[in-house]
């Protein structure tokens, strides 16, 4: 079962994280400033906000809404899942991803906090990644992303398919990024990501592709069997893990 992390200990885990670079920052506030933070999960039953965002990636992009609201969400999502992942992959911590925030007046209204530095132990990601992605999967994809889909869904018809494989790209992004920083953590991360996307609602988004399946420490790819529509975007074109690579 996971226990209570300490304040000090999951910003400790906060802190090593962020080295891996700019999405992987949380802000950690101080008390007098907490005010100014929103939840995340408000936007479940308020999407207001993320239909503002939409409208403006649709103008910036030329883009129909469809198209925006993909691109949007993938952006916001790529944000929310970075962190979690590495803390849970290096440190074996899940921080409180109910807790995850935004200050809506801020120069980066969209960039996530935690207000509230807690968190919980996870399974160790080396011996038990199935335990791990199961916490993961629970707090952050059910508990935070899936409503969260629901919500952009319910402001413009796109494709539940293309949400989910964002989000599955998003997560080996982040992979991409925390594997040649912190290699030794490579038999890990893929444990976990594998664990992730073999639960719903991740199953069947992509494979995880490993060069020699008995090695954890293979080489390694994702490859979606979604796209998130940018190459409808004018003088756009195909991400490296698009469905449609080969096909165009």
């Amino acid at each position: 079962m996971p226990t209570d992390t300490s304040r000090a200990g999951v910003g400790s885990v906060l802190a090593d994280v962020a080295l891996l670079g700019p999405f992987f920052e949380l802000a950690t506030p101080g008390t007098d400033d907490r005010d100014d933070w929103v939840p995340f999960a408000r936007l479940h039953t308020d999407p207001g906000p993320l239909g503002e965002r939409i409208a403006r990636v649709a103008a910036a992009l030329g883009a129909g809404e469809r198209v925006a609201a993909s691109i949007a969400f993938q952006g916001l999502v790529a944000r929310l899942v970075a962190a979690p992942l590495a803390a849970v992959v290096l440190h074996g911590v899940l921080p409180a991803t109910d807790d995850l925030s935004r200050r809506p007046g801020a120069d980066d209204p969209w960039a996530p906090g935690l207000p509230e530095v807690t968190g919980v132990r996870t399974p160790d990601p080396v011996r038990d990644p199935d335990g791990a992605a199961a916490l993961l999967s629970d707090g952050l994809v059910d508990g935070l992303v899936a409503p969260l889909v629901d919500a952009v869904r319910s402001l413009v018809p796109v494709s539940a398919h293309v949400l989910w494989g964002n989000v599955a790209s998003s997560l080996s992004g982040a992979g991409r990024v925390l594997d040649p920083a912190r290699p030794g953590a490579r038999p890990a991360l893929l444990g976990v990501l594998a664990g992730l996307m073999d639960r719903a609602p991740l199953a069947g988004t992509g494979r995880l592709l490993r060069l020699e399946e008995d090695r954890p420490d293979t080489e390694w790819g994702f490859r979606r069997r979604s796209c998130c529509l940018y190459y409808r975007v004018p003088g756009g074109g195909l991400c490296g893990d698009c469905v449609l690579q080969g096909r165009r």
